[in-house]
């Protein structure tokens, strides 16, 4: 196959926990023949969906290596003419990467096979998805209304508040029933009804991890990566200093990843990470889920091997 890879810079890659990495360094021993392109190197062109794509060699597999790659002249190809495209771009999820959806979407509809869908990257905000699959989620609330979130964490007594484009834990508050700075937390974060926030029941749980659960062609990777916070921090995101620990899935985990598996599959979503922490599901990531490295390392499952089996079947169907 030919498998053309669109990502962040290529140097700015950490080999020993970045999961593209792991994806081209499978893809590679494999034999696939792979292509790399930035985001801004996309381009609609005659009514056709082109990048300029480079050549890619994965140099080194070891992961300890920066110089683990060699790429070539890059040249104008169109998505259509690659047997698979993997869309890997990290958030932010701004109106750049809508604008890319739109024109992987034109890709699509000129025969290009795009992993995940961008449509379905469209369709599901990694905070907003889970309120399809309440009967796996933490009490919630999505608003702008100041006085709804403040009635919220006096219900519950602790919230978290979320911003839905936020990332990597960026903009995560904690807020507590008698907190004198409730009123500036919920004006920092709605921007005095401006801005949409999600607010979720405070989980205990979250001591003993966010567990990242990734599924993967309609298939469940048996181990998760818990990512503990660290002493004092109410978010265990690796980005905000915590701390990875890749474990078996417990009962709960394994009976929501089954549920919600195979429903993503079918919509075009090749590879999704569930974040979970105690017996819920709190976000849906579908833009460039992580952790296959940090679970290989520690658990012997090789994530990577199972990504490229199912990119290998989606391709021949």
């Amino acid at each position: 196959m030919r498998i053309a890879f669109i990502a962040d810079p290529l140097a700015g890659f950490k080999p020993y926990k970045d999961s593209t990495y792991a994806m081209m360094v499978e893809a590679s021993r494999r034999g696939h023949d792979l292509a790399f392109a930035e985001q801004r190197e996309l381009s609609l062109v005659g009514g056709r969906a082109v990048g300029s794509f480079a050549p890619l060699v994965v140099t080194d597999s070891s992961g300890k290596s920066p110089d683990w790659y060699r790429t070539g002249a890059a040249t104008t190809e169109a998505l259509a003419e690659f047997d698979a495209v993997l869309m890997r771009k990290d958030p932010p999820f701004d109106m750049e990467y809508v604008y890319t959806t739109y024109l992987l979407e034109h890709a699509v509809r000129d025969g290009a096979r795009v992993f995940n869908d961008p449509r379905a990257i469209r369709d599901h905000n990694e905070k907003f998805a889970i309120a399809e699959f309440s009967r796996y989620t933490a009490p919630m609330i999505v608003t702008r209304d100041p006085v709804l979130l403040r009635e919220f964490v006096a219900e519950h007594g602790e919230a978290v508040f979320k911003l839905l484009d936020g990332m990597g834990g960026t903009s995560i508050f904690r807020a507590s029933r008698g907190d004198p700075n409730l009123s500036v937390i919920i004006e920092t974060m709605n921007r005095f009804g401006d801005q949409t926030v999600m607010a979720q029941r405070y989980l205990p749980a979250i001591v003993d991890g966010d567990k990242r659960v990734l599924l993967i062609g309609g298939r469940v990777v048996p181990y998760c990566l818990a990512r503990i916070p660290k002493a004092g921090e109410a978010r265990g995101n690796l980005a905000a200093g915590g701390t990875g620990v890749a474990r078996p899935l417990t009962e709960r985990d394994r009976e929501i990843a089954e549920a919600l598996a195979p429903v993503l599959a079918a919509r075009g979503l090749l590879l999704v990470g569930l974040d979970v922490i105690g017996d819920s599901i709190t976000e849906l990531n579908v833009t460039s889920p992580t952790c296959f490295q940090e679970i290989r390392e520690q658990s012997g499952f090789d994530v990577g091997a199972l990504f490229i089996d199912a990119l290998e079947q989606a391709v021949s169907r």
